[in-house]
């Protein structure tokens, strides 16, 4: 199979969907990989280390296109790269369809066979795909909120862990699973006082294990999250409901009631925001005030720490790749469960619940394309 590689363009958006060493995989499987120049610049990858890998370098992303069977990305198309696709071409990538009518609909259209990054799940219900980038938004996630609380970055001027003498600062987490978790380790690591909201019984025990009691861990009802978005100084969203759109947990009068000042940021806007003030922003432009409160919704949060982003989604990925290389998107599903789960479009049908419920769209259990492919 020709495996495309093309530069991502969405808005400061560094990361490269192969490096080099995965390249050099793929190739021994005997697969062609097309990359386009520069693709891999952003995570310090050179032209000549893909070429000793055994790519195919080319000058522009329509000849990757143009050239390869399967495309193989980091972020969800955007409308820029639609005239690019051919009918019946592979896609392997993170996809958020729920958020994203208009991509499901051209992918559908343009029949698109297509595996979603983010709903390729495990029988232990894992998420091997979206683990390593959502680890990194949650480490992140503190990193923006404290810069967002500076005074030059229109916050209230707080420090999150405080000093001695002042207090800390307040921070609520909303969803304690992987990203949030990592977004507890950090801002407890800042000295934040965290809380962390979750439905899970289960979910607050582990928490409380690893944490050793240094996180209040609240079972959330509207009630105790309005209190508890009141008090914050800092609300992160990290709500995952896999493969479909993000509840609105975080309403607009909770917002309100924050102190100006004060910081959102919602992890979950690629699945459409927690936060019903939430709006997508980019790393170029990643802050608007909402309601006297700031807000931080960029929908590539990984980008912005692109070779180490890189690293780790890629680690993850090449094993799913080579499969997907190997056997073609129905072959590599019909082996490998975890893979048949991610399948999100298949000729012109749509293969995911969730979205068709998001968009009111027809859905078709994949099982029955399964066996005839």
């Amino acid at each position: 199979m020709v495996v495309g590689v093309p530069k991502e363009i969405k808005d400061n958006e560094n990361r490269v969907s192969v490096q080099p060493d995965g390249v050099h995989e793929l190739v021994h499987h005997g697969h062609q990989v097309v990359v386009e120049r520069g693709a891999g610049v952003g995570s310090r990858f050179s032209d000549t280390e893909y070429a000793a890998a055994g790519a195919t370098l080319v000058d522009s992303a329509d000849a990757v296109f143009a050239a390869a069977d399967l495309i193989v990305k980091v972020k969800e198309p955007v409308p820029a790269e639609y005239h690019r696709f051919r009918e019946g071409q592979q896609l392997f990538t993170y996809l958020h369809l729920a958020a994203d009518q208009e991509l499901t609909e051209f992918l559908l259209e343009r029949r698109i066979d297509s595996i979603a990054y983010e709903t390729v799940q495990t029988d232990d219900r894992k998420l091997p795909l979206l683990t390593p980038m959502s680890e990194v938004a949650g480490r992140m996630a503190v990193q923006a909120a404290a810069h967002a609380l500076e005074s030059p970055a229109g916050g209230a001027g707080i420090l999150l862990g405080g000093v001695p003498g002042t207090p800390a600062a307040r921070v609520t987490i909303i969803g304690g699973g992987v990203s949030g978790t990592e977004a507890a380790k950090i801002a407890a690591g800042m000295r934040a006082l965290v809380t962390v909201m979750d439905t899970s019984p289960a979910r607050l025990a582990y928490l409380s294990d690893i944490f050793g009691g240094r996180l209040d861990l609240v079972t959330p009802n509207r009630a105790r999250t309005a209190a508890a978005v009141a008090e914050s100084d800092v609300v992160i969203g990290a709500v995952l409901v896999p493969g479909a759109k993000a509840p609105k947990l975080v309403s607009r009068e909770m917002v309100a009631s924050m102190r100006p000042g004060s910081v959102v940021v919602d992890i979950a806007i690629d699945q459409g925001g927690c936060f019903e003030t939430s709006r997508p922003t980019t790393h170029s432009d990643p802050t608007y005030v909402e309601e006297g409160v700031v807000h931080y919704c960029v929908a590539n949060i990984p980008g912005a720490v692109a070779r180490t982003s890189t690293l780790a989604l890629t680690s993850a990925t090449l094993p799913y790749l080579v499969k997907v290389a190997d056997r073609g998107v129905l072959g590599a599903a019909a082996d490998d469960v975890a893979l048949a789960r991610g399948l999100s479009t298949v000729r012109g049908e749509l293969t995911t619940a969730p979205v068709a419920q998001a968009h009111g769209l027809a859905y078709r259990d994949p099982a029955g394309l399964l066996t005839v492919g």
